[in-house]
């Protein structure tokens, strides 16, 4: 009796470890699909920000480029951020661009996102007359549609939007089903890691918003899922009244 216990112990023990390895095997297969997949991915995006480059150089400038904004925390700026502010200064100094349009309210934070953006392109070279600020957006789908519209009060016909491949790919779209006539210049990381890099000194409080009230306080998260899809946009934001905003 004692035996037959023990065997099926045994047994037991050793179904309990080939199911562990089972899982064990099906799990690294996954993760080692996932990183083979995000691999590809990413070189297809890179791929393609590189070839809108390229095409961009030999071509008729842009009047402006439009920069999504991203939060300023905690007095400091972002590798997103960061990133974003010296491609389109690359872009501008290339002689990609004439103009910069950063694009974004106080949302998360209480810093004006687009002014805090210009503050830095300011301070990395980018004249001031040739900076120019969209301060209402607070989703990507108004980075887009905002800027655009302040774009043709300004008289510019030429525009592309600039951030990272990704989102740039995500707005695409968006602009496609819209039929908004903008082009894309994503980031392309290659270049942009080549390019010497500062932290340049700024006054955040130039961008400080009083009173301010986050939107995660102001809008339910469904509210807030349904800006994301361009779903909030004001058609009444830019119309043909609205004068021009500088830095």
């Amino acid at each position: 009796m004692t035996i037959n216990i023990f065997k099926f112990t045994q047994q037991k023990h050793n179904l309990s470890v080939y199911r562990s390895m089972r899982l064990l095997k099906h799990i690294y297969f996954r993760v080692l699909i996932f990183g083979v997949g995000s691999m590809i991915l990413a070189g297809c995006f890179t791929y393609t920000a590189q070839k809108k480059f390229n095409k961009a150089l030999t071509e008729t400038p842009y009047d402006a480029i439009i920069v999504p904004g991203v939060p300023l925390e905690n007095g400091k700026w972002s590798d997103i951020m960061k990133a974003r502010v010296y491609w389109s200064v690359y872009l501008y100094k290339k002689g990609i661009a004439k103009n910069i349009i950063y694009s974004g309210s106080a949302v998360y934070t209480p810093y004006v996102e687009a002014q805090v953006m210009a503050l830095y392109a300011e301070q990395l070279g980018v004249p001031k007359e040739h900076i120019y600020t969209e301060k209402e957006a607070e989703h990507s789908t108004e980075n887009l549609f905002y800027s655009y519209k302040l774009s043709q009060n300004l008289g510019f016909s030429n525009v592309a939007l600039t951030s990272d491949p990704f989102q740039s790919k995500v707005l695409e779209k968006y602009a496609y089903k819209y039929d908004l006539p903008v082009d894309f210049l994503p980031v392309v990381f290659p270049v942009l890691d080549s390019i010497p890099k500062i932290d340049p000194d700024i006054d955040e409080s130039k961008a400080f918003v009083e009173n301010f009230v986050s939107i995660e306080e102001r809008e339910s998260f469904w509210k807030r899922f349904a800006g994301t899809r361009g779903k909030n946009i004001r058609h009444d934001i830019y119309n043909e009244n609205t004068t021009s905003v500088k830095q």
